[in-house]
């Protein structure tokens, strides 16, 4: 899920960024309806990086958090009222470098076992987005797009498609290796 222009940039700047900074995300899969779901969220527009955007809810890692796991449980609960008891975690997922913010970032999948009610926080969060995971898990959902960000001019780069809701970059690539992941268990 990574264009191809990216593939060879991060693997450059991976190896020359020995001073990253550190950041999990979470995966967050829950009932709605007796139907399981995750949730992704729209970043609020802000002067970041990433400002806009539909990624998982995560961050940055805080001095005091134990570890990366931590971070991913903390900020769910800050960015969208999932409280820490409420996720239990699964697994870790591949670490994956972002080159425009130089954030190594730690993704993890968990669930929850009761429905959930979300509150965005405002400064971080634009809007909540729920999606059924047997969406994630189809065949036609996965095209391609071509955009322009920061650092790159009209590329085309693989995304995945839930409805109107468009998800490529980092996002996707976490994405795709959940699909594989649950396809795998069938």
């Amino acid at each position: 899920m990574a264009a191809v222009e990216r593939l060879d940039e991060m693997r450059r700047t991976a190896m020359k960024a020995r001073n990253h900074k550190e950041a999990s995300v979470m995966m967050l899969v829950y009932p709605k309806n007796d139907i399981p779901h995750f949730v992704l969220i729209e970043r609020a527009h802000t002067k970041g990086k990433h400002s806009g955007q539909i990624a998982f809810p995560g961050g940055r890692k805080e001095k005091t958090d134990t570890d990366n796991s931590v971070t991913a449980l903390r900020e769910t609960e800050e960015e969208i009222g999932i409280s820490m008891e409420q996720q239990h975690l699964i697994t870790s997922l591949t670490s994956l470098y972002i080159p425009p913010s130089n954030y190594m970032v730690y993704p993890y999948l968990a669930f929850a076992k009761a429905e959930l009610q979300f509150k965005a926080q405002p400064s971080e969060v634009k809007s909540i987005i729920e999606i059924e995971l047997s969406e994630l898990l189809e065949d036609n959902n996965v095209s391609k797009t071509v955009l322009s960000t920061s650092y790159m001019k009209e590329v085309s780069v693989p995304c995945f498609y839930f409805g109107d809701v468009m998800v490529w970059g980092a996002t996707a690539m976490m994405l795709q290796e959940i699909k594989d992941y649950f396809l795998q268990a069938e």
